[in-house]
């Protein structure tokens, strides 16, 4: 193709070259990225989803307690320095 790099690569998800014609035949001028670089691949780590989802959860409420300790905290030293909200 005229105008490539060379050594360049398409890569799932990412980027694609698109020639004019797909853009104006294909899409009819459209530009939305996901009808030319698609989706990337995704490794399957053989974990099931209730199971994966069930510790994404509880790690995210040990963060949501971790955030309402860090505001106290930082709640109590601006007191200290003489700044109340």
């Amino acid at each position: 193709m005229r105008g490539t790099v060379k050594g360049y690569e398409d890569k799932p998800g990412w980027w694609k070259t698109a020639r004019i014609e797909d853009i104006r035949k294909k899409h009819s001028y459209v530009l939305t990225p996901g009808r030319y670089v698609g989706a990337e691949e995704q490794e399957d780590d053989g974990v099931p989803f209730e199971e994966k989802i069930a510790e994404l959860t509880a790690k995210l409420y040990e963060q949501f307690e971790e955030a309402r300790r860090l505001e106290a905290e930082i709640k109590k030293n601006l007191g200290v320095l003489g700044f109340r909200g």
